[in-house]
């Protein structure tokens, strides 16, 4: 069985740039069902990560996508599966299959 690694950073904040948009929490709850629903035969390992509170303990490539999206390079919340990225801010459905359809 292949294993998918997702990852959303995320904030309690909406992002300023992402109006109307789903709160990350909001989007790395939606995932969950919607990953293990329509790719039953894949195994995720799903992790959310608050870029303002959990600072500590987190890879070197965590810091670096919660450093871009804190130099506005990228929005949250912010998905990567398997390490690379997929979507940001208003995350898309379509983005993630693509991905998915990759694997």
């Amino acid at each position: 069985m292949d294993k998918v690694s997702v990852v959303v950073y995320g904030a309690d904040v909406v992002c300023a740039s992402c109006v109307n948009a789903p709160t990350s929490r909001n989007t790395f709850d939606w995932l969950q069902p919607l990953l293990k629903r329509k790719y039953p035969d894949k195994q995720f390992e799903f992790t959310y990560i608050d870029i303002e509170k959990d600072v500590e303990n987190l890879t070197d490539h965590d810091q670096q996508y919660i450093e871009r999206i804190q130099e506005d390079e990228l929005f949250y919340p912010l998905v990567t599966m398997n390490d690379e990225y997929v979507s940001d801010g208003y995350v898309q459905l379509k983005d993630i299959t693509k991905f998915m359809e990759l694997q």
